[in-house]
């Protein structure tokens, strides 16, 4: 009798235990992870290396700061409210448009003022934030997606989650937001995870609360085969960012904004692997590939060349 762990092994499949021991633990120090775990400070890492991202609009530090919000959402007609700490998608407040004074919801609900604001003290309060410690409040441009995205995605943004081990993309899948993810990117949340090829950046089939699917549930429309925007250059910010925070095994997110184009949304010093069950191959032999490798490029795109070799 093979036991069904041991087939899961035969066939490469990375488990968490396996991941800590022998990846994040040796290659992540711990006293870095301040770069990536705070998202503005992620952010300035990167306008600081050229890499391009949401346009940061405000920062609410304090409970008292929110009694000027008017003033500094006003010249904002959309925006997108986290917290600098949060993980999982939890927090995030998109503001779509406004509504007679009040602000409308990606979902058409209409909030007030006082609303939002309650949303930002949860969020100074920790409510959202990573150990539950106190947090701040980030006020950001909302991302526009790429027009390829209209029939797969249902009201959010969609992301693009790169896996990079020593600098080198090892794989990567599109999350697709859902109804039931509520418009969010994150698949414990209910959005769908897609396989993307790292050679052509075309899409296979997906995986949504661990089925795999042909098509998005809400939209319908085909989620195979998509030939993804701008892939050379999204490849390229992944592994560029490896330089940024010296994590030897990161997980990056790009969003592709329709007039700005790839945009560095978010670094993760712990990502899920989820994304084998998007791409339905494990990632051991990949990273093994790597390891073994003496000597890794200082150049980004010489490190997604290697990547693409090695996929």
């Amino acid at each position: 009798m093979i036991f069904p762990w041991r087939r899961l092994r035969q066939q490469g499949v990375l488990g968490i235990n396996q991941r800590n021991a022998d990846y994040i633990l040796p290659f992540n120090p711990r006293h870095h992870y301040p770069l990536v775990d705070d998202k503005r400070r992620t952010k300035q890492l990167a306008l600081a290396a050229g890499i391009a991202v949401p346009k940061l609009y405000g920062v609410v530090e304090m409970v008292h700061q929110i009694k000027r919000l008017d003033k500094l959402l006003g010249p904002h007609e959309d925006f997108v409210i986290k917290p600098a700490h949060g993980s999982g998608g939890e927090g995030i407040l998109v503001v779509n448009g406004r509504y007679q004074g009040r602000y409308r919801k990606a979902s058409g609900v209409i909030l007030t003022a006082e609303e939002v604001g309650h949303h930002i003290a949860n969020i100074l309060s920790g409510m959202y934030s990573l150990g539950g410690l106190p947090d701040t409040a980030l006020i950001e441009y909302r991302v526009k997606f790429d027009p390829l995205f209209e029939a797969v995605s249902y009201l959010g943004v969609p992301d693009i989650r790169t896996l990079v081990y020593r600098g080198i993309p090892a794989l990567a899948m599109i999350r697709l937001p859902t109804r039931l993810s509520d418009g969010r990117a994150n698949l414990h949340q209910g959005a769908i995870g897609v396989g993307i090829d790292l050679v052509t950046g075309r899409t296979s089939a997906g995986v949504w609360q661990e089925h795999a699917i042909d098509r998005h549930p809400d939209t319908e429309g085909e989620i195979r085969n998509l030939r993804i925007p701008h892939w050379e250059s999204v490849l390229e910010l992944a592994a560029r960012c490896f330089d940024l925070v010296n994590l030897g095994y990161i997980g990056v997110d790009i969003v592709l904004d329709r007039d700005l184009g790839p945009m560095v949304l978010e670094l993760n010093a712990r990502p899920g692997l989820s994304i084998q069950l998007a791409n339905k191959v494990g990632l051991q032999p990949r990273l093994q590939r790597i390891q073994r490798l003496s000597e890794i490029s200082s150049s980004a795109a010489e490190r997604v060349a290697l990547g693409k070799s090695l996929a």
